[in-house]
């Protein structure tokens, strides 16, 4: 049997016996047609569950009530990072009090997130963008000026021409409370186990680390993929050399749970021989033995916060200013203390 044939607006124009232009007027709510020949149509329509197709919806410039959110990361490590599904989940809390639904799209890189960004305007699927991992140079923001779209960037510092938006968080001065931290305690050598090197968060947070040095702290820094391998390498490698570091800080709460366990298996006890903390915090951080010293923030906010800028920006059809995010703040637990040895 042959799929049945798609309702078109001719198909319900016919069958009401009105012209085209006609149920057109009724679904948008326009003056043109009578209460009673109005109500005809919509009755048609419902029996019908006829839809809308993207393309008409452009022609028509209706709005979608979508919000679009392509996002370049692997699906496995997306699933294991509590930063994401609480961002996620306070994004869908705010869009569904207003009826709007999110779109998530997982990309493998910027050049595939812009492409969806494309094909999403283009059939009028999304009504706005929401990024996240600025980087410098980046180059979504020419592309969504050029697409005359609203979107919202969370992470990024305002940019100075105001292209896009953003819900910003002062990553120079998160990394500044969490390096300082160390510091005091005593440690001298710290490594800092990062994201990509392109992140701008990745740049803010390595000059804090190589600021420092004038203070006598030698720092590392290395950049990664976010996973949990690679930062098991990473600590692995670290922990094997001559030089090792007394602290070690990780990008997110999972890449240090990594650490934790590869720490363990060489027998370097936490935080006796080293210390650990992660600039992501979750309820595994606080809950796994030894507890694990984290900058803590409000993510489920953050995503209300990003998701409530971008619908004031649909509704007015302009960009608006930047709001600041929820301020992390030093959560210090049993993976920290001072150096017992600088050997």
């Amino acid at each position: 049997m042959s799929p049945a044939k798609r309702v078109t607006i001719a198909d319900i124009a016919r069958m009401a016996g009105v012209s085209p232009g006609a149920v057109s007027f009724a679904l948008n709510g326009r003056p043109g047609v009578s209460d009673e020949t109005r109500q005809r149509i919509l009755s048609i329509v419902e029996q019908n569950g006829w839809q809308p197709s993207s393309a008409a919806r452009a022609l028509v410039g209706a709005k979608a009530n979508t919000v679009g959110f392509a996002l370049a990361r692997p699906a496995r490590s997306l699933g294991a990072e509590a930063f994401f599904t609480d961002l996620i989940a306070g994004i869908e809390s705010r869009l569904s009090e207003s009826k709007v639904s999110l779109q998530l799209r997982l990309v493998s890189d910027v050049a595939e997130e812009m492409e969806v960004h494309r094909q999403w305007r283009s059939s009028n699927q999304v009504d706005g963008f929401i990024f996240i991992d600025p980087r410098d140079d980046d180059p979504r923001a020419a592309r969504i000026e050029a697409l005359d779209a609203r979107a919202v960037m969370i992470g990024s510092k305002p940019s100075p021409d105001g292209s896009v938006p953003s819900v910003w968080i002062g990553d120079d001065a998160v990394a500044e409370t969490l390096f300082s931290y160390l510091a005091a305690l005593g440690h001298t050598r710290i490594a800092y186990v990062a994201g990509p090197a392109d992140l701008e968060h990745t740049h803010l947070r390595a000059e804090v680390l190589e600021r420092m040095a004038s203070d006598g702290v030698e720092g590392e820094v290395i950049t990664t993929d976010f996973s949990p391998a690679r930062a098991s390498a990473v600590t692995r490698s670290l922990l094997s050399g001559r030089q090792r570091p007394t602290a070690i800080v990780y990008d997110n709460d999972v890449m240090a749970v990594a650490g934790l366990r590869v720490s363990q298996e060489m027998g370097r006890a936490v935080p006796r021989d080293v210390s650990l903390a992660s600039f992501d915090d979750s309820v595994i951080a606080g809950l796994i033995n030894p507890s694990i010293t984290a900058m803590t923030r409000d993510t489920f906010e953050l995503g209300e916060r990003a998701a409530t800028l971008l619908l004031q920006q649909i509704e007015a059809g302009a960009n608006l200013p930047s709001v600041e995010g929820p301020t992390p703040v030093l959560t210090a637990r049993e993976s920290t203390a001072p150096p017992a040895r600088l050997d």
